[in-house]
């Protein structure tokens, strides 16, 4: 029989249990008290699996890790309120909480991403640049948010408890009980306690800043899927205003041709590279390139819309799209738009099916009544987190919040995010500068991909700021696997203007305001 752990006293009491210091552990007795874990429940918790990895763990491609995770770990997987719900269907929050030998007394939590159903490997990887949170020595969370499905399988909505651990729950209570175990194992509680996340991950962050201001010192936040009926929405208009530029009798949706991609392409070239003072094919100056005309791509008078011009209706459409609605934000012109590559597309619609099933093929339709149906979805309601500005608990105990977003990122506008950040500031006041940081990544896709400077590190900053008060300055920002070149990450709105020397190198920009 395996001992029953004292979880429900840990989870009352912020209590570490009396144990041998870490320090002075050994491997050998760090891997005996690992393993001793397994099949202990205490409560709704139970530990199903204790591992001990020597070595490091095979981690599983595109699972937010490198190849192989080589840092020697504890590895505890769990099961919260395990139960039979709604259809007779097994739910619970699985989680995995991985524990360094080397341990730095830090704890962080892991966004999930899309409608989570799945645990991802408890690394710790968004916003770490090329070193992730385990590395680092910090004791690692990573969970399912109460049920398991594929990544856009709705079907948990049925169960009241379900979808209530996805919407916001489950991040306390996974929190709470992941500490609790971290003290338990190496005998003290983490000193200071973080969370990072891009997507849902970074709607995740924000909620526990919002609804949880005592559980983080830090957040990192990602292009955050903060209120997606919305932007699903918006991308729907744009699918459907293209449509209404074709022939009458065409029944398909409509997809912007590779010769229009190409024009666009060149034109945002032409009218926004050169404002961050050097012309490399990347925009870095966001706002100057507010200014963007698309007007001047359309067809005059005797050009025939082909190879040098393009419609002039599909232009008003395009126009149309990016100015944004009164129910979602902007889209920004950025070169990424036009991506046809790999993984998503770029925002400009291909015509083709998505994530979500089919392209809409529609002509028409009816705003007013979609946005009822959006406010009426109840999970919709609660698991946004686009409006709640007020975060005094959060600011006054000192923790800090640092926002980034791809600018090219086809699903969420990054400047959706800049005004939520820019009411919170309206909220806050000088605290929220104090305290807070927007980023924005030209190029970068939805949290990675693009031709982006995507490599950055936010987390090791973020740790410097909320635990010596070093408030971040001189970032720097790589491209992704391994390719040359650098450049500063600058706090928006400024952006790194090329001043003169190697271009690939950082140093050789400066961060400038816009004019």
């Amino acid at each position: 029989m395996k001992p029953t752990h004292a979880l429900a006293a840990l989870l009352l009491a912020s209590v570490g249990l009396a144990a041998t210091a870490q320090g002075q552990t050994t491997r050998t007795d760090f891997a005996a008290r690992c393993e001793a874990m397994a099949g202990g429940s205490s409560g709704e918790v139970e530990i199903t699996a204790a591992t001990y990895f020597a070595g490091g763990r095979a981690i599983p491609a595109g699972q937010g890790g490198p190849g192989f995770q080589t840092v020697p770990h504890c590895l505890l997987e769990g099961m919260i309120n395990r139960r039979i719900g709604e259809g007779g269907v097994e739910y619970g929050i699985g989680f995995e909480l991985a524990l360094p030998v080397e341990w730095q007394g830090r704890f962080l939590l892991q966004g999930g991403g899309g409608l989570n159903g799945s645990i991802r490997p408890a690394l710790g990887p968004v916003g770490a640049g090329a070193s992730n949170a385990l590395a680092r020595g910090f004791a690692v969370a990573s969970h399912d948010s109460g049920h398991k499905g594929q990544v856009f399988d709705q079907s948990f909505h049925a169960d009241q408890r379900a979808a209530l651990d996805f919407a916001e729950t489950s991040v306390r209570t996974v929190t709470l009980v992941a500490r609790a175990l971290t003290a338990e194992v190496y005998g003290e509680p983490a000193h200071h306690s973080y969370m990072t996340g891009c997507s849902t991950g970074g709607r995740e962050g924000m909620l526990a800043s919002q609804r949880y201001p005592e559980l983080f010192d830090g957040i990192v936040v990602g292009a955050p899927a903060m209120r997606p009926g919305h932007s699903n929405l918006a991308i729907e208009r744009t699918q459907v205003l293209l449509n209404a530029t074709q022939p009458a009798g065409i029944s398909s949706p409509a997809g912007v041709t590779p010769a229009e991609r190409l024009l666009i392409e060149q034109e945002l070239v032409a009218q926004c590279d050169g404002l961050d003072g050097r012309e490399d094919g990347m925009i870095f100056n966001v706002e100057g390139c507010r200014a963007f005309d698309p007007s001047q791509l359309a067809c005059r008078a005797g050009q025939a819309a082909g190879e040098t011009c393009i419609a002039p209706d599909r232009v008003a459409a395009l126009a149309d799209a990016f100015e944004g609605a009164d129910f979602y934000a902007p889209i920004p012109w950025d070169t990424g738009v036009t991506f046809m590559g790999a993984g998503l597309p770029g925002y400009l619609p291909a015509g083709q099916p998505g994530v979500f099933g089919p392209a809409n093929a529609s002509r028409e339709i009816d705003i007013a009544a979609r946005i009822n149906a959006v406010h009426a979805d109840a999970v919709g309601r609660l698991t946004d987190t686009a409006y709640w500005t007020n975060l005094s608990t959060y600011l006054g105990r000192g923790s800090k919040i640092m926002f980034y977003h791809g600018v090219s990122d086809p699903w969420f506008s990054a400047f959706d995010t800049l005004d939520y950040f820019q009411r919170a500031r309206a909220t806050n006041g000088t605290a929220w500068d104090d305290a807070a940081r927007f980023y924005m990544i030209p190029g970068m896709m939805h949290c990675a991909g693009g031709n982006a400077f995507g490599q950055i590190d936010l987390l090791g900053p973020l740790v410097e700021w909320a635990e010596q008060g070093k408030a971040p300055t001189g970032l720097t920002a790589a491209r992704m696997g391994g390719a040359p070149g650098t450049r500063p990450l600058c706090p928006h709105p400024q952006y790194p203007h090329y001043k003169g020397g190697d271009p690939d190198v950082a140093a050789s920009y400066e961060c400038m305001m816009p004019e």
